[in-house]
């Protein structure tokens, strides 16, 4: 059980200008790109970056969410954080990149964890 890699969400309106601004600034091209057509909302990964894009209703949903954790087993941190006294708000759910889930933390902290579904 290991978490691989925290991004920090940030959202936008538009997609295209902001993925222009942060290559730039990070000096490093998009990793990953896709839309949720269901939800209305777009997402990239630059870096350690997750940019969340929509309208302000679509984002909505989503803006209580704090941080992304890719994690090596989802099942296994379902266990432990409901062990814990963690709350599953969401899932897990089938993704485009695997499987998700969001868990509120005894600590009120929101989280959205993934597991990336493995490439063979």
């Amino acid at each position: 059980m290991k978490i691989l890699q925290i991004l920090s969400r940030l959202y936008v309106a538009d997609l295209n200008p902001a993925l222009e601004f942060y290559e730039e600034l990070l000096e490093t091209p998009v990793a990953m790109r896709f839309e949720i057509p269901q939800t209305g909302v777009e997402l990239a990964q630059i870096s350690t970056i997750l940019l969340i894009a929509g309208s302000e209703e679509a984002l909505k949903p989503f803006r209580n969410t704090q941080a992304t954790f890719l994690v090596d087993s989802l099942d296994k941190f379902k266990t432990f954080l409901e062990e814990n006294g963690a709350e599953i708000i969401r899932g897990p759910s089938k993704v485009p990149t695997g499987r998700n889930m969001t868990v509120r933390h005894s600590d009120g902290s929101v989280i959205e964890y993934v597991e990336h579904s493995k490439i063979e």
